[in-house]
């Protein structure tokens, strides 16, 4: 890591970051007037890359920053397996290390471990994705950003856990340790027909701000964020019955990019595409049932 990032992350480590996010996601939500929109939207999209021809809606037709950010798709530009039993990508992004969780700990970088626990954010919580997958996706200012179901089923129980605001790109993840399960997160955990499958949207820096689609009553409105709030929310939600979702249904959106850790208990092969670097598009299968859980790693 150069001498710049860990000055940046040293510093960053030191400063108000939920202030400093809210501050950005204040601006970032600014209405930008009809006659500004190419100018201020277009240049948000020229340093982002943002792919603005899979957009539902063009460019001058969104009223903020943050509007543009957290777009739709336009209907059709992504597909999603019809086997409800194969586990496809919630997002766009690149994929990060990715395993078999032993010993009840999953692999942020090399050399750096973190536990499923603490992850979860409750002792013990880990232990039934014993032998399971763990999947992270990291996702740059230029991709999509709303999440969607992985497979069809029913979201159980979700946790609010707050935590830091630190960056999650290359740099951070090689060198802050136990990252994934010190940022603040919002964990979705589903029923599927493969068992318990767990999304866990983590924040980062300027990613002050994650909404839960699957439960907008839960922050006092539709659109409105659970995490990074002045006021704190009801940090566990239990749903008797669960919330039924389908396949490719939005389940939350991160408001600036951040990362996705999912969690999968065993009797799931990955897939060819679970290669660290790789770019994958929402609905990339990841995993399909196997008959030995043990039967292949992913390095």
């Amino acid at each position: 890591m150069s001498a710049g990032w860990r000055i940046t992350l040293a510093s960053l480590d030191r400063l108000p970051q939920g202030a400093l996010s809210r501050a950005l996601g204040w601006l970032a939500d600014r209405p930008v007037p009809p006659s500004l929109r190419p100018l201020v939207l277009g240049t948000f999209v020229r340093l982002t890359g943002i792919r603005m021809e899979e957009a539902a809606r063009p460019m001058e037709s969104f009223g903020s920053v943050n509007e543009l950010f957290v777009r739709r798709l336009a209907e059709g530009s992504r597909s999603w397996p019809s086997d409800p039993r194969i586990l496809a990508s919630p997002v766009d992004g690149v994929i990060g290390l990715c395993g078999r969780i032993r010993e009840g700990t999953l692999v942020q970088a090399k050399g750096i471990e973190y536990s499923a626990d603490a992850l979860l954010g409750e002792p013990g919580a880990g232990r039934r994705f014993e032998g399971g997958l763990f999947i992270t996706i990291y996702l740059s200012p230029r991709h999509y950003h709303r999440i969607h179901a992985p497979l069809p089923g029913r979201v159980v129980r979700a946790h609010h856990l707050p935590g830091r605001l630190m960056p999650v790109n290359q740099a951070a993840v090689h060198s802050v340790d136990r990252l994934f399960a010190t940022n603040e997160r919002l964990v979705a955990e589903m029923e599927t027909a493969v068992g318990r499958t767990v999304v866990v949207a983590v924040g980062a820096t300027n990613v002050g701000r994650i909404s839960a689609a699957f439960d907008p009553e839960w922050a006092d409105g539709e659109g409105r964020s659970v995490t990074n709030r002045r006021s704190p929310v009801v940090p566990v939600r239990d749903y008797p019955g669960g919330v039924p979702v389908e396949t490719g249904a939005e389940i939350m959106a991160f408001h600036l990019g951040s990362t996705v850790v999912l969690l999968t208990e065993p009797g799931l092969e990955p897939s060819p595409q679970l290669l660290p670097g790789h770019e994958i598009r929402m609905g990339t299968p990841l995993a399909r049932p196997s008959n030995d859980p043990n039967n292949r790693k992913v390095e």
